[in-house]
Parts: C-alpha cells; sequence; structure tokens
C-alpha cells in the first residue's frame, strides 16, 4: 500500500507540472516502456524472497532476444524460434539454481558469472552487429501490437502478474518460497524441499527474462549486442521498491509491478518536465535508498 500511494502521490505531482502526462498516448507509453522491466521484476521478485538475487537477468534478456533473431534468420518459424529464445533463458535460470543449490555458491557469485558469460556469448555471436532478420507479422504482434487500445507488452505483464501472484499467494509452492526466505532451515526441518524450491525460481526467473527479450526483440527487430545492458539494476530497484526485502521472506508481486510502474513514471516525469536526463539515475538511486530504508528500519523494528 505504500508504494501505491507513493505513485498516486508521483503521478499527481506530475499531472500537475505538465499537462501532457495524462493524455492516453502517453500513458499507452509509459506503461508499454516499463512492461519489460515489470515482467523480468516478477521472476526477480521470487528469487529475493527466498534470500537469493539474480544479477544475470539482463544478459538473459538480450541473448534471448539474439538467439531468436538468429533462429528467424536461418529460416525457423516462429514456434521453434520462439522456444529458442525461452530455452536460453530456462537453461541459464537451471544453471545459476544448480549452482545455489548443489555447488553451494552465493547467488550474487554464481549469477554475476553467469551475467558475464551471456554477454561475452553475446558479442561473441555479433562481433558488436545487431541481427535484424525478417520477422512474420504474427511475431511482431508480440512487440508491437495492441489488443483494443492496450499495448501487447502491457497486456502480458499483466497476465504474469496475476499468474504469479495467485501463485504466490494460494498455492503450495508459494508457501514454499516464502518459508524458503524466511527461514530456510526451519523449512527444511518442516519437511520443504528448499534446493528444489530455489531450482525452481531461479529457472522461473530465467524463464520469464527469456520472455521479456523476445518481447523486445519483437518491438524493435533488432537484435542489439548491448541489449538488457544494466537492466537488472532496474529489475532489483522495481523490488526493492516494491517491497521486497532483501533479507528474503518479504515481498509481492503486486507490489513489484508497482514499483516498475513508478520508476517507469519517473522517468517519463523527467522527460516531460524538461529536467535533465542524467538526474532520472540520481532519482531512482535516491528512491531505492528510501525503500531499502525503510525495510531495514521495518526488520529491525520487528527484533526489537
Amino acid at each position: 500500500m505504500s508504494v501505491l500511494i507513493a505513485l498516486v502521490l508521483v503521478s499527481a505531482g506530475i499531472a500537475m507540472a505538465t499537462p501532457y502526462f495524462l493524455t492516453s498516448d502517453n500513458l499507452m507509453g509509459v506503461f508499454r516502456s516499463f512492461s519489460t522491466t515489470a515482467i523480468m521484476s516478477i521472476g526477480m521478485v521470487m528469487v529475493i524472497i527466498t534470500g537469493g538475487i539474480d544479477l544475470s537477468v539482463g544478459s538473459v534478456m538480450g541473448l534471448a532476444g539474439l538467439v531468436t533473431a538468429l533462429a528467424f534468420q536461418h529460416g525457423f518459424s516462429t514456434v521453434v524460434s520462439v522456444a529458442c529464445g525461452l530455452g536460453v533463458g530456462v537453461a541459464f535460470g537451471m544453471t545459476n539454481g544448480l549452482l545455489v543449490t548443489v555447488g553451494r555458491l552465493p547467488p550474487f557469485i554464481a549469477t554475476l558469472g553467469t551475467l558475464s558469460i551471456g554477454r561475452g556469448l553475446m558479442y561473441i555471436v555479433t562481433k558488436g552487429v545487431p541481427v535484424t532478420p525478417e520477422t512474420p507479422d504474427i511475431f511482431n504482434q508480440i512487440g508491437q501490437g495492441y489488443l483494443g487500445s492496450v499495448p501487447a507488452p502491457v497486456v502480458i505483464m499483466v497476465v504474469l502478474a496475476i499468474v504469479f501472484s495467485v501463485v504466490m499467494s494460494y498455492t503450495t509452492f508459494g508457501r514454499h518460497v516464502y518459508a524458503t526466505g524466511g527461514n530456510e532451515h526451519a523449512a527444511w526441518i518442516s519437511g520443504v524441499n528448499t534446493a528444489r524450491t530455489k531450482l525452481i525460481v531461479y529457472t522461473l526467473s530465467g524463464a520469464i527474462s527469456s520472455l521479456a527479450g523476445i518481447v523486445a526483440f519483437s518491438r524493435f527487430l533488432s537484435a542489439e549486442p548491448a541489449s538488457g545492458f544494466g537492466v537488472e539494476l532496474d529489475v532489483i530497484a522495481a523490488a526493492a521498491i516494491g517491497g521486497a526485502s532483501l533479507a528474503g521472506g518479504v515481498g509481492s508481486v503486486q507490489g513489484t509491478v508497482i514499483g516498475a510502474a513508478l520508476t517507469g513514471i519517473i522517468a517519463n516525469g523527467v522527460v516531460l518536465m524538461n529536467i535533465n536526463t542524467y538526474a532520472q539515475q540520481a532519482i531512482t538511486g535516491a528512491v531505492i535508498l528510501i525503500a531499502v530504508s525503510i525495510d531495514v528500519w521495518r526488520h529491525g523494528a520487528k527484533e526489537n
């Protein structure tokens, strides 16, 4: 609720400062722009709730888009090309999960390594040159189409948010995710297979990030070597601003999507009010610090 109130207040402030904010074209543009971040943050928040972190999401996003583009370039169908892109995310996500659970590596180190591997593979394959294959119209609709007046990426974001909100709130798996992050040892003693739970959430994070990469490629129809670079920071910020505790055990899909919306609206407001665009990162950083500070204070208050 606190981040939702912040979203309303920030939106009201920007609306009073500029008449262009509440226009339908601008709002749909804002929703489209932060939808990719919001999609990826849905996978990220599940990892964070278990007490982990996934730094590889940006590389997975870019590499999935690149593999999808290369599949089209080699004449594969839409279904096969999309499957190839999703396969990249599943492979990287499962690798992260195995490194954390079987290899006992800290999530930060494990996913930092796969981040570098993914980014390196992109530059090796492309040699720094964008891949722009011919793609069928049905694929282009994923990133460029509309359902009524709502952009397709926004529809995908909403569907994923609803599905995983239900999963995290009303299923046994969701309870296991929260239990693993809240107290892993106690969860294990209670019969929760914490290793399997972690493996699943990292695999889901990779798969969802690859979906975001496919959506981004469908929108721009060009797989850039630097695609997804630094996106992991925005995704983690969305989860943190949305109320997810970096200590694990706390967070929600709804809050994370609202956190992504808040960062997207701030970015849009900076442009509309003619504020120096370099200030956007500083403002977002300040919001992150405030959100994390509130979480630390709240966590400390509970312990006392």
